[in-house]
């Protein structure tokens, strides 16, 4: 059984995935900036079964403007403080700034999750090895001003794969320890939709890696172009669930990032119970 060690206390994946409930302090995510009290909407998640909060303060769509740390602060820092007092799930830090990731981690974060697998802030590594806080390291390629622009592979999943082994070998030289990493393949960042597919159909190669996957599918704009309504306002909350199944269904996946918890959590509870009867 593969374990995930955070600073407090190891979470153990059994054959469920967990869910891990996306909360968006940004004015201008690409699917629910705004929209919500960030507070209130993560208190709903967690009563809808997520089992990990993730809180951001900075979009990571295609074409975001960073923003300054400064305001990243305001935005995140009360609602883990918050949170932290309320709610007895894992909160994580979705940010690449190693100030944010202290001062989230300082709040009550224990987990940080780095779209740049700690990469993009020289300091963000010392952060994790002095706070002994869990991390999820993904793959990209470039940064959300750029990504999209004419991304190519020759081989993606063997590209991706390699870049994680990589990361984890020099996590592990700087004292992270590979039992505190999960990995992420970065699905949307710097990837064409036959790029997402096909790390979505070789999920197992990565997995190979010996570390758990956290999967972030949820609400991409490539399930709306491969259902045809791109320009649409559909958010593919029901094609998210079908990508998760798929990813379940094989044991590729030990944590499922997304915004709607609910669906997904009736969905592995009434799949997880078809499985059982069927091996009865």
């Amino acid at each position: 059984m593969q374990t995930w060690q955070l600073p407090e206390r190891q979470i153990e994946f059994g054959p469920v995935p967990l869910i891990m409930g996306i909360v968006n302090a940004t004015p201008d995510s690409f699917s629910d900036g705004g929209k919500y009290n960030p507070v209130e909407h993560a208190l709903q998640l967690v009563a809808d079964g997520a089992d990990i909060l993730d809180i951001g303060g900075e979009s990571t769509r295609p074409g975001a403007s960073p923003v300054s740390e400064a305001d990243e602060l305001q935005r995140v820092i009360h609602v883990i403080e918050k949170l932290a007092t309320q709610v007895k799930v894992p909160l994580s830090i979705d940010t690449t700034k190693a100030v944010v990731a202290r001062e989230a981690l300082a709040a009550g974060a224990s987990i940080i999750n780095d779209i740049s697998a700690l990469e993009a802030d020289p300091a963000m590594v010392q952060i994790a090895v002095d706070s002994r806080a869990a991390i999820i390291a993904m793959h990209r390629k470039g940064t959300p001003q750029t990504m999209q622009v004419d991304p190519h592979y020759n081989d993606v999943v063997a590209e991706v794969r390699q870049y994680l082994k990589l990361r984890l070998l020099d996590l592990a030289s700087s004292g992270i320890a590979q039992n505190r990493i999960v990995l992420d393949p970065g699905i949307g960042f710097g990837k064409r939709t036959q790029h997402n597919l096909q790390l979505l159909g070789h999920l197992d190669e990565l997995l190979s890696l010996g570390s758990p996957i956290c999967l972030g599918v949820s609400r991409k704009g490539f399930i709306n172009r491969i259902l045809e309504r791109e320009g649409h306002a559909e958010v593919g909350d029901f094609g998210t669930v079908g990508v998760m199944l798929h990813a379940y269904a094989h044991g590729w996946m030990q944590i499922a990032r997304v915004h709607q918890v609910r669906g997904l959590k009736d969905a592995f509870t009434l799949f997880a119970a078809l499985d059982e009867a069927g091996k009865s």
